[in-house]
């Protein structure tokens, strides 16, 4: 069994020996520290991991994965789209889409030498978010086409892994990626969106009110948002979404939701 290495001594050194949580990637066995994210990156990671994971043709998203290419090869992009399994180790599969969020005092070099290393296992799309940029931007890398920069005001996509657009802006932006969130998840409910939730006339206050299987769909929008925001439900609050029948109180609740509030004031009128 291989001895958890101290990386004061000198390498190469092999993905098997890394344990999650260490501050270390791995590039042809020679270790790169990664520090701790600062709070802007990491309000920005948060809110831009949830939009990706909430596209309804995502099945597997999350922040700092490691993805193994090989015995001496180790990547934790910021965010991973589309290749996560549940079980523990690192992935053998490279991320269809990663997102890397640069701040002030990016290595570029070492980003660089990221950038081709996922590509070369078999990243489709890499963008990099220019957090400290102004403006802030969105640098795009695609597999076999140009590199471009995007700005608020225009949409990132990935064909054949996301469904929807992402606007720039929800990659940094907290009420922006709420309201992406949002459409994501009523998407995946099977509504493209509130307009079309209170056109089928399932609020209260309309004739017929709203049936079982709609109102299915909206509770369990709100638990997969919880998951998200790391607001995790007791049962009893659980049990409290699901036997719920009111669109206007499902809808508020699911608002609340993607604001981040307090638990305890969630479920209140």
């Amino acid at each position: 069994m291989q001895k958890r290495p101290t990386l004061s001594a000198p390498g190469p050194f092999l993905a098997e020996q890394i344990k999650p949580k260490d501050p270390y990637e791995l590039s042809n066995g020679h270790a790169i520290f990664t520090p701790l994210t600062g709070q802007r990156g990491a309000r920005s990671n948060l809110d831009g991991g949830a939009v990706l994971k909430t596209d309804p043709d995502v099945r597997s998203a999350g922040i700092d994965a490691g993805f193994s290419a090989g015995p001496k090869a180790l990547r934790a992009p910021d965010i991973s789209v589309g290749n996560l399994q549940d079980e523990p180790g690192w992935s053998r599969v490279a991320p269809p889409l990663a997102v890397e969020y640069a701040d002030v005092g990016q290595d570029e070099a070492s980003l660089e030498e990221k950038r081709a290393e996922l590509f070369a296992a078999g990243t489709r799309y890499l963008w990099v978010v220019r957090l400290a940029a102004e403006p802030r931007h969105v640098e795009v890398h695609e597999a076999g086409a140009p590199s471009r920069l995007a700005y608020a005001g225009e949409a990132l996509t990935a064909p054949g892994v996301l469904r929807n657009a992402v606007p720039v802006e929800a990659m940094w932006d907290g009420e922006a990626a709420n309201r992406a969130t949002l459409r994501n998840l009523l998407n995946r409910a099977g509504y493209e969106s509130l307009d079309q939730v209170r056109g089928q006339g399932i609020e209260v206050g309309l004739e017929q009110g709203i049936e079982k299987g709609e109102a299915r769909g909206l509770a369990t929008a709100i638990c997969d948002a919880c998951e998200l925001r790391g607001l995790p439900l007791s049962d009893a609050q659980r049990e409290l979404v699901n036997d719920a029948r009111d669109a206007v109180r499902l809808r508020a609740w699911l608002r609340r939701v993607l604001a981040g509030e307090d638990l305890s004031k969630l479920f209140t009128e």
